[in-house]
């Protein structure tokens, strides 16, 4: 029988990789009795993690997700693609500070076999040329209170223009913006809110690393109704002509991410990346094929569920059919 700390860890990483198991399940892989289980389970709470137990003929438990985040388990593989996937972000000025910061957290707790395979995979993010030096500078921070105000329905008030030209008492601020927050995007390497603008009474698109938030947020709103309810179309109708941007690909499809906005939008420069919910977004892409642009979804390493067209559908299954042949041959 293992010890106990190392049990611990390899309950842990069974938790996490799975979304519920039964404490029957658990002993069985663990190779230990049920009433271990429950006894290892209550030390993994008492380190902090948020354990559920639920009842039922399918009861067992359940890693959720709780107010703090607790040290957390990879495996080898789960952690050289951290570092990668960090890497390949931390020269984007959105969000590249805090990934420099994450990669070093990482590194520095990496046993020397991984880091040295770390070492020998450097990657560095190439911007095309048309946005070169072109890279939204707004910060996580801003991100995310921009995205809370979206989701608690809160008129949001901002001063709006460029943040090196801070108001001074020689040039004080205009007046602030009042709006009724919709959706935070990315087109083209910038962050964008799209919102309703209460004072102007119609649809804006504002810079979000032009926004400066006045606080506290206004009283909160019922959410109105978006032109045609496609906030892709609706946007790409906004910027079409305004960038040199060709939104008139002969394939273009829709697609659900169970990934952050901000870790999508750094990979995405002709296309519409729109947040759901902290961990999830919406991407709409336009390719020359079918095929193409199901083969460039798929690069990123999480589900995807298919809004449309059915043509995009179809293209993913004859990649899968065309991968599987694949694998079988080698």
């Amino acid at each position: 029988m293992q010890k106990t700390s190392s049990r611990l860890l390899a309950l842990l990483s069974l938790l996490q990789a799975h979304r519920d198991w039964s404490g029957d399940d658990l002993a069985e892989r663990l190779d230990i009795t049920p009433r271990t289980v429950r006894r290892d389970i209550d030390r993994l709470r008492e380190l902090g993690y948020p354990i559920r137990a639920f009842k039922g003929p399918f009861g067992g438990y359940r890693l959720d997700a709780g107010s703090q985040l607790p040290p957390l388990l990879f495996d080898d593989g789960q952690a050289v693609a951290l570092a990668l996937a960090l890497q390949s972000v931390a020269t984007n000025s959105t969000i590249g500070e805090d990934a420099v910061r994450a990669l070093s957290t990482v590194r520095q707790v990496m046993p020397p076999r991984l880091s040295r395979r770390i070492d020998m995979l450097q990657v560095t993010a190439v911007q095309p040329p048309e946005a070169t030096g072109n890279a939204s500078q707004a910060g996580t921070q801003l991100l995310m209170e921009l995205s809370r105000a979206i989701h608690a329905h809160e008129e949001l008030r901002f001063d709006y223009g460029d943040l090196a030209e801070a108001p001074t008492a020689a040039t004080p601020a205009e007046h602030p913006r009042r709006t009724h927050p919709h959706h935070l995007i990315t087109w083209r390497g910038h962050w964008y809110l799209l919102a309703w603008d209460l004072d102007r009474d119609d649809w804006r698109t504002f810079r979000a690393d032009h926004i400066r938030p006045r606080t506290p947020t206004g009283p909160r709103f019922t959410p109105r109704d978006l032109p045609g309810d496609d906030v892709a179309a609706f946007v790409t109708g906004r910027f079409r002509g305004t960038d040199g941007a060709t939104a008139d690909w002969p394939c273009r499809g829709e697609v659900l991410l169970n990934l952050p906005a901000q870790a999508v939008a750094p990979f995405v420069q002709d296309g519409i990346v729109e947040e759901l919910t902290p961990d999830r977004c919406r991407l709409t892409l336009g390719s020359w094929s079918w095929t193409g642009l199901a083969a460039t979804i798929g690069r990123f390493d999480t589900d995807i569920q298919v809004i449309g067209p059915p043509q995009l559908t179809t293209a993913f299954a004859e990649l899968a059919e065309r991968y599987a042949r694949a694998a079988s041959l080698s």
